[in-house]
């Protein structure tokens, strides 16, 4: 169902190893150089810079070519026309994508993700022109953010883009609205679905703990975490918090009853907890990182939940509490001898985090950031070796 071979993409994340390896002193030049040698892929990669150049450039010429097309072949056409057209475009983004991958080969390149994404645009913009011409409203008229979600799942599971996830569980937002208008309901309906992913993700992922699919799955449940939290904290998904804090809108609490309103209360308190303690049962960083997330939000809309009245002090207060928490758990990770914990360290231990942790570094001047045991340097004239066969098949003297 992949796309992308097996093997094709496990070479690519062993290169990506190898950089980080490199880069903090695991191997030598000469090793990293001998190691890619044996890790050559026929995918085509670029830097992201030139990834998101080329996919934006792919959209607006995908925009103007339909454009022209329009303007050109059917100055004035009817609804139903357009969309069926629009659909006909969508058909021939998502086989132009396929070409560029399987023909190609391109990864990651900018130009099969902005076919991909026209793809899904194309058949969410028109489709209700092909269906619902001629009527206001439809109950059925569902099968518009279904497909659109349907589909960027396929995307998905087929080119591997994480933000077609996310587009997946966005479309998801919009499905309640055309079955109830009980608010209630469309909130649990929301999180009765992601859910159900959550459960299938970690059923899947359970048959990819170690290759390269495992990032995939944990980016997708950190999400599905965050949105689950999210469908329950109303203060949030009403979008109403910032006017809640001006006080420029009533209370959302008029809208949900009571008991329910109440529950959700009691569940964004119960939630980062639980998400935290997943994160760190699986050393998950994208879970870690999405606990974390709902419990910095948990505490914001907290004072919105009770009714208590604001102070623009509030942000500051809690700046000074997670800043507090942040050095605490950096000097009790650093604290041990070995500066482990139970399997978690505040050392950097990979290449590809030096660059945000030097950002970091450089936003936080003041604090003290030499707190991590220095490396212990191993004697000059130590040499691997003695062994017989080395990992992965090499031989003794690798």
């Amino acid at each position: 169902m992949r796309i992308y071979s097996a093997s094709s993409e496990e070479t690519l994340r062993a290169r990506k190893l190898l950089k980080d390896w490199v880069g903090e002193g695991f191997l030598t030049k000469e090793q990293y150089l001998l190691l890619q040698q044996e890790t050559v892929t026929e995918l085509r990669t670029t830097n992201i810079f030139l990834r998101l150049v080329l996919f934006l450039f792919t959209l607006i010429s995908v925009g103007a070519a339909v454009a022209l097309f329009f303007v050109v072949f059917l100055s004035h056409p009817s609804e139903q026309t357009g969309g069926v057209f629009f659909l006909i475009f969508a058909a021939v983004c998502y086989a132009a994508a396929e070409v560029a991958v399987s023909q190609a080969r391109l990864y990651r390149y900018g130009i099969e993700e902005a076919l991909a994404v026209c793809s899904v645009g194309f058949l969410c913009a028109r489709i209700d022109g092909v269906f619902f011409i001629g009527h206001t409203y439809s109950p059925t008229e569902f099968v518009v953010p279904a497909a659109g979600a349907v589909f960027s799942l396929w995307i998905w599971r087929r080119f591997g883009f994480s933000y077609a996830f996310l587009a997946a569980m966005i479309f998801v937002i919009f499905l309640p609205g055309y079955w109830t208008s009980s608010h209630t309901a469309q909130h649990l309906i929301v999180a009765g679905f992601y859910a159900t992913g959550l459960i299938a993700i970690a059923v899947v992922r359970s048959r990819h703990r170690f290759d390269y699919l495992d990032e995939t799955y944990s980016l997708a449940e950190a999400l599905l975490w965050l949105g689950i939290y999210l469908a329950f904290n109303l203060k949030i998904s009403s979008l109403d918090l910032t006017a809640q804090w001006s006080g420029g809108i009533p209370d959302t609490s008029a809208l949900f009853p009571r008991p329910f309103y109440w529950t959700t209360w009691v569940i964004i308190w119960c939630l980062p907890p639980l998400v935290l303690a997943q994160g760190f049962r699986k050393k998950d960083r994208f879970v870690i990182v999405v606990g974390a997330i709902v419990a910095v939000l948990t505490l914001v809309s907290n004072k919105p939940y009770l009714g208590w009245p604001r102070h623009t002090w509030d942000p500051m207060l809690l700046g000074i509490v997670l800043t507090a928490v942040a050095i605490f758990l950096r000097r009790w990770l650093a604290g041990d001898p070995n500066g482990i914990r139970h399997g978690f360290t505040a050392a950097r231990l990979s290449g590809k985090d030096k660059h945000w942790m030097n950002v970091g570094a450089t936003l936080l001047g003041p604090l003290p950031h030499n707190i991590t045991p220095a490396p212990q340097s191993s004697p000059d004239d130590f040499r691997f070796g003695g062994g017989q066969t080395g990992g992965g098949g090499a031989g003794g003297h690798f």
